[in-house]
């Protein structure tokens, strides 16, 4: 379904993507909203309808999102992320999960996208549409997958040429180095990430991890010791593939389930 009713922010007539949401409903005590990964410039399949599939099967409700990438430019892909945790909020009592109990969760660029509706939540992105908008935007846990957080040492350069551009300002970037943005209200985390990612480096989470313990925020990490980017749920990879069993008991531990 349509995720924004008539009125879609930043989008012209050379920029007409109509971003989506899928509901996988599950009748869970608490929701995910899922952004896959690509660099901002595409979504994995494995990270998006996939990754929903396999959450419905252990009893999760899942909203995944067809958000837009490039060409389109911050802050269209934030406002779609503010506009997704509305959205299920807007539709809590009809899927049967608890308003207060929404999670974002998201891989590499994804789950940028996830850590930035996380510690922005706050702010006014796009003119208010309709009545979904005047809800919260704020989630109240976020799951971050070999998350890109980073704007600086550790970026990845395409993530942040996709979302920011190639001559992006240095206020820009300080706003997107999500780490640098964490405060009281940031929600608590479930991170997990591999010592060897070449793509975005295993710092990223590390800084994430070590911003939220500043504020004394609750989070759950877990480094492995080997595998490539994009993993997803590992599959063939057993010693990564546990992240999965993991985040279920994370989950079943905060009442998601």
């Amino acid at each position: 379904m349509n995720l924004w009713g008539e009125k879609i922010p930043y989008n012209t007539e050379e920029l007409d993507f109509v971003p989506k949401i899928d509901v996988y409903e599950a009748g869970s005590k608490g929701a995910i909203v899922l952004f896959a990964g690509g660099g901002y410039a595409g979504k994995a399949e494995h990270e998006g309808p996939q990754m929903a599939k396999w959450l419905q099967s252990i009893g999760i409700t899942v909203f995944n999102v067809d958000y837009r990438v490039a060409p389109y430019k911050h802050p269209a892909e934030i406002s779609d992320a503010q506009r997704a945790v509305r959205f299920a909020r807007a539709n809590a009592k009809k899927y049967g999960f608890d308003e207060n109990k929404i999670a974002v969760m998201g891989f590499s660029a994804g789950g940028h996208l996830a850590g930035s509706v996380s510690v922005h939540h706050d702010k006014e992105m796009y003119e208010p549409t309709d009545e979904i908008d005047k809800l919260s935007a704020r989630p109240d846990a976020s799951i971050l997958c070999y998350a890109v957080i980073d704007m600086y040492e550790y970026r990845h350069d395409g993530s942040r040429i996709n979302l920011l551009g190639e001559r992006c300002l240095e206020s820009d970037k300080r706003l997107m180095a999500l780490y640098l943005q964490v405060k009281e209200d940031t929600p608590p985390a479930f991170l997990w990430h591999t010592s060897e990612d070449q793509a975005v480096p295993v710092e990223n989470t590390l800084l994430y991890a070590d911003a939220l313990a500043k504020f004394n925020i609750p989070f759950e990490v877990h480094i492995y010791p080997h595998g490539p980017h994009g993993l997803g749920l590992a599959e063939g990879m057993p010693h990564v593939a546990q992240w999965c069993a993991a985040l279920e008991k994370w989950l079943e531990l905060n009442e998601w389930k």
